[in-house]
């Protein structure tokens, strides 16, 4: 399992944090920039993660991987791939030397996770470089209840704002023995309602996209319940690559041009009017829609959820614009970790 390239860096990390607070030097958090067109511009000097790598340890019999952030998530794969496991929330990696943490700061999850849970479901415990220098370890290697709030999952989508993601510990899940993709040929509106009325039915589901013209499903588990499932719900069948090149935004739909933005919407809100194209992935719960409207963050707040702008440039505030209320708790927050704001100062909002 170790590699030559494995390396402890967190003593150079540490130097670098500690003269960043001796000259109030706002510092970059970056990997390999996978994620770097998600939020706002920063400004500062680098502090690149890909030199602290390597998988710490991994038991498959335990069901679960510790690896330092700077490891390539395709590394990581590769050996859960080895032992017939995976990442059940198939993040996206948008490049081949995407990381571990980067992962864990973008928080990001792929077709699956409806059915099996997002990235913060899985986040056993990290290991975090605070503004103040010091290093702290919140939860562990076990699935069990705590008291009190889970740091390590409040990590996870805070785009490197609250400190140094070191190491993480992740839950993981065998594969399936069997997986078959399926199209059927349904309008938005037939598809959704299909789709609520199968949610409450024992179907093993565990990807739902519609495209404008055509509902593409993914069919999980045992032999037996994905080939019932398949007699009843009938349907083309599907190349299994529709959903990685989904999830890597490589569809056709995803060309560049209009501005994207991805909606995470209620799911029984079906078909909706809004301004552009769109895809429904997520059963309906997410929405992709390539827009130039002015207003799509509003839009999202009045059907109950919220936007993010996948378009680096397009909008000053890419992510949905917080509450007052809930704007200070981030402040607090973002002081108690980092009192100078040192760490990707602005990245997700201007006020921290």
């Amino acid at each position: 399992m170790r590699t030559e390239q494995d390396r402890d860096a967190s003593t150079e990390f540490l130097e670098q944090i500690n003269r960043a607070r001796e000259n109030a030097t706002p510092l970059r958090i970056q990997g390999a920039s996978s994620k770097a067109f998600l939020g706002r511009e920063v400004a500062g000097e680098v502090l690149d993660t890909r030199a602290h790598r390597g998988i710490v340890s991994y038991d498959p019999t335990e069901l679960v991987i510790t690896a330092r952030c700077g490891t390539p998530l395709r590394e990581l794969l590769a050996a859960l791939d080895a032992a017939g496991q995976m990442l059940p929330y198939e993040p996206p990696s948008f490049s081949e030397d995407a990381t571990v943490g980067g992962m864990i700061a973008s928080g990001l999850s792929g077709p699956r996770r409806p059915w099996a849970g997002s990235v913060r479901d899985f986040v056993l415990g990290t290991r975090l470089m605070t503004g103040s220098g010091k290093q702290l370890r919140f939860g562990g290697e076990v699935m069990k209840n705590v008291a009190g709030y889970d740091l390590s999952r409040l990590l996870t989508g805070s785009f490197g704002c609250l400190g140094v993601i070191t190491e993480v510990s992740l839950k993981v899940l065998p594969k399936p023995r069997q997986c078959l993709s399926i199209s059927l040929e349904l309008d938005s509106a037939r598809a959704l309602s299909q789709l609520a009325e199968w949610g409450q039915q024992p179907l093993p589901i565990s990807a739902a996209c519609h495209d404008g013209r055509q509902l593409h499903l993914r069919l999980e588990g045992g032999e037996g319940s994905v080939s019932a499932a398949h007699q009843r719900l009938g349907g083309e069948l599907l190349d299994s690559t529709y959903w990685e090149a989904l999830n890597e935004q490589q569809l056709a739909f995803f060309d560049p041009g209009l501005p994207l933005w991805r909606l995470s919407l209620p799911n029984n809100l079906g078909p909706l009017m809004l301004p552009g194209e769109q895809l429904i992935d997520w059963a309906g719960a997410q929405r992709w829609l390539k827009s130039e409207a002015p207003n799509i963050q509003s839009l999202a707040f009045d059907l109950g959820g919220h936007a993010t702008c996948y378009s680096h440039g397009v909008s000053d505030t890419p992510f949905q614009p917080l509450a007052p209320a809930l704007l200070r708790y981030h402040q607090q927050l973002k002081v108690q970790l980092d009192p100078q704001g040192l760490f990707n100062p602005g990245r997700m909002y201007a006020e921290f």
